[in-house]
């Protein structure tokens, strides 16, 4: 029995499918930390989290543990090593951990409580496993709740009453706004009904729509925060415990002091951005510059991102594009150092109006024609990016999403959107911030009022609500799922309200077939919000 024990944490950035990299990253991590006794790895850190239907291929889950395996006989002398991964049993397929020592697999352990809401939909795959009892590492026993384990009381009070000294828990837990408060609360929660201290171990990264911020954490028996690990990074800690009495303690490490409101927004749009673009390998990005906030802002998260190098800036003006937007456009992209081009799109957008004239002959003039020229720019950033394989960002905010305020095949064109998850007010609380750190998005972009021009003297508050407003219903129509009635409550106008409503749920059908891109809400479209195209329902007031 020993009385000191040496944890590290690894905080790393798997890529989901990628088991040889992901493998390789776990080497790393276990050579560099060779006379720890334990190292822990995320939750189904071999396979990436979520695997999705990728645990549904046999070969895809025996490779798997291949590749654990050969860790565990390459790493026989070294660290004992707690890695996730898709574990068969018979008929039954589970979301585990593996205790490697000795050259083996040592023990396995079987997550119990499978998240079935928001974005998870693991009962779709796995098997939830029997109780779990503790493993023991050098004489001490290890409780290794895997991340919903935590959620509730059940696991974690079995592993205590089953002799657990200290809980280790690996976990695949997405990021969206105030979430780290939410992990602490809850592992005070069960700190205090089991007495012992609990390791919080996230992964880092981007995945699709999802980004996991990390954030790792120790908290003692006593709710003192031993460690802090920072958000958005990879990074290993090796934490020391030992035994006072019959209890453990993790010594106090580095408190690193997790970022605000809109840092943080923004570096979650960041890596998700920088992830989707580099683990699918593509060579840069390519964007609309309209000289608005949205573009704006969405340029410099790409610069952030991937470099000024891999960012290529277009202005596609035409007839309504105002001198202002094509000065701010050049000044903006010039500030953040990547490459601009002007494609002006006059002569493809008469084409298109003068093919369709016979069709189009004793009709008014209106948003079919205004669509046009926003479908031929998404012809023209389409086809730079077959010619030159850059991949192209989309630019529309959570609030043009919310109500249709977009065109489908053309600015919603493109193959990942960092703000889509991000309403109209709060782009420009971000466009602030950012420039903080350097004034790289020109003032006028920021303060002038926001249009699409694709008429004269258009503005997006012609069609729509103030964005403060409209942000304020979208929050309790999608956010809160509030009523009508319960939104009308706050002070808003019933027939306002409505209109909103119905402007979201028509909108469906365009937001199915719209971009992904980061998950920053609660309720982002897509994995979390799932209404159905096809629905007559309206709240009825009154």
């Amino acid at each position: 029995m020993t009385d000191t024990l040496t944890i590290a944490l690894a905080q790393l950035n798997p890529t989901v499918g990628a088991i040889t990299a992901n493998l390789e990253k776990a080497r790393t991590a276990i050579a560099a930390h060779r006379t720890v006794d334990l190292v822990l790895f995320p939750e189904l850190f071999i396979a990436g989290y979520p695997p999705e239907d990728l645990v549904l291929r046999p070969s895809f889950v025996a490779a798997c543990r291949q590749a654990v395996e050969s860790l565990a006989r390459e790493f026989a002398d070294g660290p004992a090593i707690l890695i996730g991964l898709p574990w068969r049993d018979g008929v039954k397929l589970h979301n585990s951990v593996a205790l490697l020592a000795g050259g083996k697999i040592e023990a396995v352990r079987h997550k119990v409580d499978l998240p079935n809401y928001g974005v998870f939909d693991e009962k779709r795959v796995f098997n939830p496993g029997p109780d779990p009892g503790p493993l023991t590492v050098k004489g001490v026993r290890i409780g290794v709740p895997i991340c919903e384990d935590i959620w509730t009381g059940e696991v974690c009070e079995t592993l205590a009453e089953t002799g657990a000294e200290i809980l280790l828990s690996p976990n695949g837990s997405p990021f969206e706004r105030n979430k780290d408060d939410v992990r602490l609360n809850l592992v005070v929660a069960r700190v205090t009904e089991t007495g012992l201290p609990l390791a919080y171990l996230n992964q880092v990264g981007g995945q699709d729509e999802l980004v996991f911020d990390g954030a790792s954490f120790v908290l003692n028996a006593d709710h003192s925060l031993a460690l802090q690990m920072p958000m958005f990074e990879e990074a290993v800690a090796v934490t020391t415990w030992r035994r006072v009495g019959e209890r453990w303690a993790c010594d106090k490490g580095q408190i690193v002091k997790l970022p605000e409101r809109e840092e943080e927004t923004w570096k979650a749009c960041v890596l998700g951005l920088r992830d989707y673009v580099l683990k699918n390998r593509f060579p840069g990005v390519v964007l609309g510059m309209s000289g608005g906030i949205d573009s704006a802002v969405v340029a410099t998260m790409a610069v952030d991102a991937l470099g000024a190098d891999k960012v290529h800036c277009v202005m596609l003006p035409y007839a309504y594009t105002s001198q202002d937007s094509l000065v701010d456009a050049k000044d903006c992209t010039e500030r953040l150092g990547a490459r601009y081009d002007v494609v002006p799109i006059k002569e493809p957008v008469e084409g298109f109006l003068s093919a369709l004239q016979p069709l189009l002959a004793g009709t008014n003039s209106g948003i079919t024609e205004e669509n046009v020229q926003s479908r031929t720019r998404g012809v023209i950033l389409m086809a730079i990016s077959n010619k030159f394989g850059a991949m192209v960002l989309t630019t529309g905010n959570k609030s043009e999403m919310s109500v249709g305020y977009a065109t489908l095949y053309g600015d919603m064109n493109g193959g990942y959107n960092p703000i889509k998850d991000v309403y109209k007010t709060e782009v420009y609380r971000l466009a602030a911030w950012r420039n903080t750190l350097g004034p790289v998005i020109p003032e006028r972009i920021i303060t002038k009022a926001p249009t699409a021009e694709l008429r004269e003297n258009q503005k997006d508050q012609d069609s729509l609500p103030p964005y403060d407003v409209l942000d304020d219903i979208l929050d309790g129509l999608v956010e809160r799922e509030q009523s009508v009635a319960e939104i009308t409550s706050r002070g808003h106008d019933v027939a306002l309200v409505k209109r909103v409503q119905h402007m979201l749920y028509v909108a469906e059908y365009k937001r199915r077939q719209a971009a992904p891109g980061v998950k920053i809400t609660r309720r982002n479209f897509g994995r979390d919000r799932r209404y159905p195209i096809t629905n007559g329902f309206r709240d009825q007031v009154g």
